[in-house]
């Protein structure tokens, strides 16, 4: 994890910048009073950790630093506390029933949040821990999808149930069900479109998806994961509102930190909508994603 934690923060550097530039310009020999505040507060909306959270944080600072000479290392620190504590109910680990054979994930996000790599290198990770996974190419609609995926599969050593271009996803996760649970495979891990755009149509077909694996049994999706692409800063916020209309997600997957500016969209994330981060993304190799530790990526955000 210590490596992990040098590339994090290596991948937070540009949302650091924005941060800690304007933070020094703030602080620098002065006392924390309601101009120094409210410039604070402002630049942590700007940094896209949202009003809700900035609001939060200042309220704090008010109360336990008002009209005090505080120094840059003093706010970062306690930047990083106030972050990490906003975080820390969040930070849960994907945790597998073992009492489901299989455990079936379903993972959805709107195209190009990095779904289908995440879906890729998830396989690995669970191949690396001994688990027996499957892997379904949902997206039926982009040929490059179900090619990646196979990609992967090959990579991984994980069998992959795919269908002809514009092939019904439903009817592909019910055959994939039914092999998943005859060769008591561990994980069904299933990839699904997401073209927002036809937002009627989509909530049409993951509603399908979830009426034929619950024919097989009643539990499943176990897991709903919405995937989430750091680079989109606020839209990020308006896609899990929208996928949360759809399906019941159950937790999230952030990738793509390591080009971002705005890290900061999982604080606000966090304080928006409780909904536990799993995990978050860093790079293209699968150990490149990791679970998400409040404390590090807090420390991280801040250049801890």
């Amino acid at each position: 994890m210590a490596g992990f934690f040098a590339r994090l923060k290596e991948g937070l550097s540009r949302s650091t910048q924005k941060l800690s530039g304007g933070l020094t310009a703030i602080v620098a020999k002065r006392k924390l009073d309601d101009d120094a505040l409210e410039e604070l507060e402002e630049l942590l909306i700007t940094a896209d950790l949202g009003p809700a959270v900035a609001s939060r944080i200042i309220a704090s600072f008010r109360r336990t630093r008002f009209g005090r000479e505080v120094t840059d290392a003093e706010i970062r620190t306690a930047l990083a506390d106030e972050i990490a504590a906003i975080l820390a109910p969040v930070a849960i680990p994907l945790q597998l029933d073992p009492t489901k054979k299989p455990h079936v994930i379903l993972v959805v996000g709107v195209n190009g949040t990095g779904k289908t790599t995440t879906i890729g290198k998830m396989a690995q990770q669970l191949h690396d821990a001994g688990k027996r996974t499957l892997l379904v190419a949902g997206d039926t609609f982009r040929a490059a999808a179900t090619e990646q995926l196979q990609i992967w599969g090959t990579r991984t050593h994980t069998p992959v149930i795919a269908g002809p271009a514009g092939a019904d996803p439903a009817g592909l996760a019910f055959d994939a069900l039914t092999r998943a649970t005859a060769d008591a495979t561990n994980v069904l891990l299933i990839d699904t479109a997401g073209r927002l755009h036809n937002k009627a149509a989509l909530m049409d077909e993951l509603a399908k998806i979830i009426r034929v694996l619950r024919k097989q049994d009643p539990t499943a999706p176990h897991t709903v994961l919405l995937v989430l692409d750091a680079t989109t800063g606020q839209n990020a916020i308006q896609q899990v509102r929208v996928f949360k209309e759809m399906v019941a997600v159950t937790g999230l997957v952030v990738t793509k930190l390591d080009g971002s500016a705005r890290g900061g969209i999982v604080v606000a994330l966090a304080e928006e909508f409780a909904l536990p981060v799993h995990a978050v993304g860093v790079g293209e190799k699968a150990e490149d994603l990791q679970p998400f530790e409040a404390l590090d990526f807090a420390r991280g955000l801040l250049g801890e």
